[in-house]
């Protein structure tokens, strides 16, 4: 869980070097500038490097489980993570399966069509997803699974259930996380909020929904006092020079971008804010699986935060 944030400091040439790192790629949830099939397939498939761990609790040795309650298109997803005493992830089991209890990696008609238009198919980007999560991502660094070209969709799902149960395992909470994938949204304000701070600032977010959409999102990034990244004058210069962009100018954006979609599948990221972008997209889709449980209780994320 890097948890992507775009960072801050009191020193210029540190908050210029951390704006180019809020640009790039490697570590973000998805490295695409757009939510279409930009992305790379994931390159922590192809490296077991696992960053350290500055903050954020460890998780528990154990197993945990994550199982949508509804089909769709004949599949639902089935995963679950085993940790050890060390607190890294040794093995993930990412699935989806229909009513049989038969995978969808091998349904050899829909591997073939899938392939022919998209380039890929689950027997393909399911083990891929299930080795980045056991590789660099193994101490929960979520932010280090980038999306595999041609399987959008399938991989942020990924990334949120990913996320949502290494949330579990910091608690230690085993019992298995029920998503009502595909209900609507329940009237009500759901939030989510940051624990820890990083680089002097943590995540606020809320989404207010009224008949299944969403009417109102106030993401944020806030530092101690509770000051908006928007209103630091000196990071927005910097990483406006560099970047293109700043938090005065794509907070309000991808705020805007989830209202008018009600659904953060839709929220494309912005050029030059790609982690923060793949931080709000994640959150959003959290926040999303509460609002169709209704389940208005605050999320609060024991967020990772790795080195550099």
């Amino acid at each position: 869980m890097k948890f992507k944030s775009i960072i801050t400091s009191a020193s210029v040439v540190a908050i210029s070097a951390l704006a180019l790192a809020g640009c790039g790629s490697s570590s973000s949830s998805s490295s695409s500038s757009s939510s279409s099939e930009k992305s790379s397939s994931s390159s922590s498939s192809s490296t077991t490097k696992v960053a350290k761990m500055t903050a954020g609790s460890k998780m528990k040795a154990g197993t945990y489980k994550l199982e949508e309650e509804n089909y769709t298109y004949g599949y639902k997803t089935k995963f679950s993570i085993t940790v050890n005493n060390k607190g890294k992830i040794t093995k993930s089991n990412f699935d989806q399966v229909n009513k049989s209890g038969k995978s969808k990696v091998d349904d050899t008609s829909y591997n073939k069509k899938m392939k022919k238009g998209s380039g890929t198919d689950p027997k393909t980007y399911e083990p891929k997803l299930n080795k980045a999560l056991e590789g660099a991502a193994a101490t929960g660094n979520v932010g280090t699974i980038d999306v595999v070209s041609g399987a959008t969709e399938s991989s942020k799902t990924f990334q949120n259930y990913a996320q949502q149960l290494i949330q579990a395992a910091q608690a230690g909470n085993k019992a298995t996380i029920k998503i009502n994938n595909g209900a609507k949204m329940k009237d009500g304000t759901y939030k989510l909020n940051e624990k820890n701070y990083s680089h002097g600032y943590k995540v606020t977010f809320s989404i207010t929904v009224k008949n299944n959409k969403i009417t109102k999102s106030n993401y944020d990034n806030v530092n101690k006092n509770g000051k908006s990244k928007t209103t630091d004058a000196s990071y927005n210069k910097q990483m406006k020079k560099i970047a293109k962009t700043d938090p005065k100018t794509y907070t309000p954006a991808l705020n805007k971008a989830l209202v008018k979609n009600s659904d953060p599948a839709k929220v494309d990221v912005v050029s030059g804010a790609t982690e923060s972008s793949n931080t709000f997209i994640l959150y959003a889709e959290q926040l999303q699986n509460a609002a169709q449980k209704g389940d208005t209780k605050t999320i609060t994320v024991d967020n990772m935060v790795f080195s550099e």
